[in-house]
């Protein structure tokens, strides 16, 4: 049996985490999801992750901090920021420190679904339109 890629998401939000895991896991994917930066960095798991999901605004940091904490520890996958705070400034810091991409909160299930598949290659079987 094939073994699902790994998708990891940091999500304040509850209802928005939960939304996001059902997504992508009928996509496919093994979703690791977390409320908040230091837990995904304390999960040995995270290093298998084939993509990176972080909303910007978290408690005690911002989903850019914590792909640089990710890139220290040499992960070298695909990330996306998503936001409901957009800026041209954010989105310049954002792709400067790695983010492949930045969606502007509320966004379409469908286009961070194509945007994922798009940046790995995974999740495209099932993914809808």
């Amino acid at each position: 049996m094939q073994e699902r890629p790994r998708l990891l998401l940091v999500e304040d939000d509850a209802g928005v985490r939960r939304s996001l895991q059902l997504l992508f896991r009928a996509r496919g994917f093994d979703v690791r999801a977390y409320a908040a930066g230091a837990a995904l960095l304390a999960d040995p798991a995270a290093r298998d992750a084939c993509c990176f999901i972080a909303d910007y605004r978290l408690e005690e940091t911002d989903g850019i901090e914590v792909l640089c904490h990710l890139r220290e520890r040499g992960w070298s996958g695909p990330a996306v920021l998503i936001t409901a705070f957009p800026s041209a400034d954010l989105t310049e810091r954002a792709l400067a420190h790695g983010f492949s991409q930045v969606l502007e909160k509320p966004f379409r299930e469908h286009v961070l679904g194509a945007t994922v598949a798009r940046l790995t290659g995974a999740g495209e079987a099932t993914a809808h339109s």
